[in-house]
């Protein structure tokens, strides 16, 4: 028993209307011949209305009509539609070699699903490496999330920080020691971004001397000073046109640089030495420092207008001594990849080993540990590491001097923490009523490792 068209018709439109996806069916002049509701509620258009009209005047951007016409297949397509980006599909509809109209489908209603598809098929491939050499070569970000070693509160919240903000295009400031992987999260934020697949580029704002800074950073045209290469030569802002720079110690930046990178903040423009008129980027900037950037706004060597703008959030990296739960986790994965590195077979780490580790109050933080543990794998004669293979200031016992200066630290760090608190971490109050210099204040909050939530 055959089954009528008005059945098989009502088939289809229950499937598509079951379906996540808004559906359309145009024939091969470009007309509407079905439109799913939920397409139509996305539109904000009647279901009635649309049908029988050309779908330009219908669907803004839409490729249907020309997919209609050529029997060209697209596929993933990422289409503007009122006011946000879809993933559309366009097949072409045959009927023995004859193109007789297409059937497109947005398979998201916004890139808010499919970012998180996305960012979860790169931590995978990240994850079993088959994302991260072939990413590095194309926009130069060397790691990812999954670099980011901890089984702690603090870490885990960073991390899920950081794939929150890595979706935006605010800047963004990572504070935090020497050593405590800021420049794993500003990879991090541009891999887990739109802009993965653009120049991700690095700048040492500390390595690089004060006269070649602006040239560096901003480059310079052809003729514009003695010695000038011919053709100018393109700055660090300009090759990361599209994607992101990352502007590590930002604290020694010059305070006449300053001004031109607020510049780039503001105007979303830069002028190259020599250059007649300043030139449009679109550059996301991320920024790191272990120096105490309120301190050097009060000393008058940083502008409070680029505070501001370099912090629209602000990411803090707690030292490794506030986290020791993840000291085990990293020494496991420290071990792991030194010994690959260097090849040598060196199986673990002895407990009594571990202990001097945990002891220990690592000025250095990741970085100081991960020196130690390569020292430790190249002493060692055995499979093991034991305390005899760690440098001798990791196991410097206490002594009684040693617990009087604890004892006294510890009275010092309490009572600062009390005046914090009691003045709402306002540092320059706080250090007023304790009777020292903020500057003073702030080293101590440093030493002591006093937290300020950011």
């Amino acid at each position: 028993m055959e089954l009528d068209t008005s059945f098989n018709d009502k088939i289809l439109e229950i499937i598509f209307e079951s379906s996540y996806y808004g559906t359309v069916i145009v024939d091969n002049n470009g007309v509407i011949r079905f439109m799913s509701e939920n397409y139509c509620e996305f539109l904000e258009a009647d279901q009635n209305d649309v049908i029988g009209q050309h779908v330009t005047n219908v669907i803004e951007n839409t490729r249907m009509h020309l997919v209609a016409q050529t029997g060209n297949r697209e596929i993933a397509d990422l289409q503007f539609l009122r006011g946000t980006f879809v993933i559309a599909n366009r097949i072409p509809i045959m009927d023995n070699d004859v193109i007789i109209g297409a059937i497109g489908t947005i398979i998201y209603r916004d890139l808010h699903e499919w970012k998180n598809m996305n960012n979860h098929i790169q931590d995978l491939l990240r994850k079993y490496n088959l994302y991260q050499a072939e990413s590095s070569q194309v926009n130069g970000a060397q790691y990812s999330l999954t670099d980011l070693i901890g089984i702690s509160s603090e870490i885990q919240e960073l991390k899920e920080q950081v794939k929150r903000l890595a979706a935006g295009d605010i800047s963004i400031l990572i504070r935090g020691e020497s050593g405590t992987g800021k420049e794993i999260i500003a990879h991090s934020i541009h891999q887990n971004s739109d802009r993965f697949d653009r120049p991700f580029v690095k700048v040492n704002c500390g390595a690089i001397p004060e006269q070649l800074m602006e040239s560096e950073l901003f480059g310079y045209e052809e003729g514009s000073f003695t010695g000038a290469k011919r053709g100018g030569k393109p700055g660090k802002f300009k090759i990361a046109d599209g994607g992101s720079i990352f502007l590590d110690e930002i604290g020694d930046m010059p305070q006449y640089l300053q001004v031109k990178l607020l510049r780039v903040l503001q105007e979303k423009e830069i002028e190259p030495i020599g250059a007649e008129r300043p030139k449009k980027i679109d550059v996301r900037i991320i920024a790191a420092t272990s120096r105490p950037l309120d301190v050097l706004m009060e000393e008058g060597n940083f502008r409070k207008d680029l505070y501001y703008r370099i912090n629209a959030f602000e990411l803090y990296i707690p030292p490794l001594r506030d986290r020791p739960e993840d000291i085990s986790v990293l020494v496991k994965h420290l071990l792991k990849e030194v010994t690959t590195r260097i090849n040598k077979r060196v199986l673990s780490i002895d407990p009594d080993a571990i202990s001097f580790l945990n002891q220990y109050n690592w000025p250095g933080n990741v970085r100081e540990l991960e020196n130690v543990i390569e020292a430790a794998v190249h002493l060692t004669s055995g499979d093991v590491i034991t305390p005899t293979n760690l440098p001798d200031h990791i196991k410097q016992p206490k002594t009684r001097e040693n617990s009087l200066k604890q004892m006294m630290e510890n009275t010092e760090k309490s009572i600062i923490e009390m005046y914090l608190k009691k003045f709402n971490f306002d540092k320059r109050k706080a250090a007023h009523a304790l009777g020292v210099g903020t500057s003073t204040l702030y080293e101590k909050v440093k030493k002591y490792g006093i937290k300020q939530r950011p």
